[in-house]
Formats: structure tokens, C-alpha cells, sequence
């Protein structure tokens, strides 16, 4: 790894040690909030799997009644009978704070009873059984919304974040190790040599005492 240009001096020592220090209890903080946004991610996500889950379950049970109104009712006729809706939806939106990571909640509010605005002569019993699963299922339709949402922001808080942990780990700790390892040793050297221009002085000193 290539050294960064620094002068192998005491100050600039005790100034990247400290560098050093600090860069540590961030690495160790970011890795703590990492960990944590992990283990609050893959809650999250084993809900949203099962809501899916049963959501799509639901949906196909849905999709197979309307096809049957279609062989019963000219496409018209079930634009028709749709065309009013049946139910008013109501929709709360509001925040959860997951490690300052402000992820949306949206939540449904029942209106009441849903009431089928179309005449019951002329359409198929598959439509009105279609029509009440689909409205059954709306409030889960919403949540798993916010669901995905809050999924999908983690998910790239999580990625910023282990960029993050990984620079500090691979890049910027070992630079400073290497540089203060750089600098003792320009320390060491120079207190060598001047051990030796010491001792050498001495020599000279007691030789010209001994003439």
C-alpha cells in the first residue's frame, strides 16, 4: 500500500495515532449500525415474504373468479358493472425510525361494509365473489406496499453503509498504520544516528584529552 506524504515528526505521530483512535470507534460504530440495520432488514423481510406469500395466494383465488365472470359477461358488461366503486379507500401513511432511517408505514382504514353498486341480475356470481376477495385483501395489498418500500431503503442504507465500513477497514487503517509505522521507524533511525554522532563525538572528545 502506498504511504501518504507525511513528516516523520513526534507531533504528526501523536496526531495520527489519534486519527488512528477515532477511526477505530467509527469503524466499530458503523459495523454495530450495520449489524443492527441487517438483523432489523431480514425481520422486514421474512414479513413482507409471508404477507406476499399469502397476498399472491389470495390474488390467484381472485384472478380465477373473474376469468370465469368473463366467459359470463361480455367485457362491456363488467366495465359496466365497475364502472362506480364499490368502497371508498382510506389510506394513513406515517413513519418508523429504524437506526434514523425513516422507512414510510402505510396502513388502511376500514370505511365500512362494501356495497356492490351493480345489479345483480345481469352479472355472474363470480364477479361479486372476485370483487369481495379483492376488497378483502386491499388492506394487505397497502401494507405490503410500505412493506416493500421500507425493504427496498434498508436494503441501500445497508449497502452505503458496509461501503462505508469496508473503506475505513481496508483503506483508511491500514494508510494510518502504515504511515505511524513509517514515522517510528524514521524516528528510530534518526535517534540511532544520533546515538552514534554522539558516541562518536566522545571517541574524538576523550582521544584529544588523551594527546
Amino acid at each position: 500500500m502506498a504511504l501518504t506524504r507525511v513528516n516523520p515528526t513526534r507531533m504528526e505521530l501523536s496526531r495520527l495515532k489519534r486519527q488512528l483512535a477515532i477511526a477505530k470507534r467509527g469503524h466499530k460504530l458503523l459495523k454495530d449500525k450495520q449489524d443492527e440495520m441487517v438483523r432489523q432488514f431480514m425481520l422486514i423481510i421474512r414479513k413482507n415474504k409471508a404477507l406476499r406469500e399469502e397476498v399472491e395466494k389470495e390474488l390467484e383465488k381472485i384472478i380465477k373468479a373473474f376469468s370465469n365472470a368473463k366467459l359470463k359477461i361480455s367485457k362491456e358488461g363488467i366495465y359496466e358493472a365497475l364502472m362506480v366503486p364499490s368502497k371508498a379507500a382510506k389510506i394513513e401513511v406515517g413513519v418508523n425510525n429504524v437506526m434514523n432511517i425513516k422507512t414510510p408505514t402505510v396502513s388502511f382504514v376500514d370505511t365500512g361494509e362494501i356495497d356492490l353498486t351493480y345489479g345483480f341480475a345481469f352479472t355472474p356470481s363470480e364477479l361479486d365473489g372476485a370483487v369481495l376477495k379483492l376488497s378483502k385483501i386491499l388492506p394487505k395489498f397497502i401494507e405490503l406496499a410500505g412493506l416493500e418500500k421500507a425493504c427496498d431503503m434498508l436494503a441501500k442504507e445497508i449497502e452505503k453503509t458496509r461501503r462505508r465500513v469496508n473503506a475505513i477497514e481496508y483503506i483508511m487503517i491500514p494508510d494510518l498504520e502504515d504511515n505511524i509505522k513509517y514515522i517510528v521507524q524514521k524516528l528510530d533511525d534518526n535517534e540511532r544516528s544520533n546515538i552514534i554522532r554522539l558516541m562518536k563525538s566522545k571517541e574524538i572528545i576523550l582521544e584529544k584529552q588523551n594527546r
